[in-house]
């Protein structure tokens, strides 16, 4: 069997072929996250703390739910907004709905302090604070003395 590659003479075809066969099968099953947006997530990790930092712009502190369930740690947010707009005669009204939701879970090592964990939002960011245990601090450098 030969394979052969089709000329411009079915542009229209061919751009089609190409443009379902050429993605991503990610990039092409999009349509089922439609209305959905998941937040970037910053982890940065300290000698004594983990920070974790969710960017959520527009969302309010009362958005937000934070459990923590067996080790996995989860972040919640929904919110909706309704926009209403009036014209001054009177003759149309336009009212537009928008909700925004996500969840995004993180598993925790069993080296963190589960019970002081610390959530504050500011300025659009959601931080928490998720403190190690004392074994799983890193230990200043000890000389060895040589016998």
């Amino acid at each position: 069997m030969t394979l052969v590659k089709f000329n411009d003479s079915f542009p229209a075809f061919s751009n089609l072929f190409d443009n379902f066969f050429g993605r991503d099968m990610d990039e092409m099953l999009n349509w089922t996250r439609v209305g959905t947006a998941v937040p970037a997530v910053n982890i940065r990790e300290e000698n004594d703390v983990f920070h974790v930092e969710l960017a959520a712009p527009g969302l309010k502190k009362e958005d937000f739910r934070v459990t923590l369930d067996n080790g996995l740690l989860t972040i919640t947010a929904g919110s909706r907004q309704q926009n209403e707009e009036n014209n001054p005669e009177g003759r149309y009204t336009k009212r537009e709905f928008a909700y925004q939701s996500f969840a995004r879970s993180f598993t925790l090592p069993s080296t963190v302090e589960a019970d002081q964990i610390d959530a504050r939002y500011q300025d659009g960011i959601l931080h928490l604070a998720i403190p190690k245990k004392e074994e799983a601090r890193r230990k200043a450098p000890r000389q060895i003395e040589i016998a």
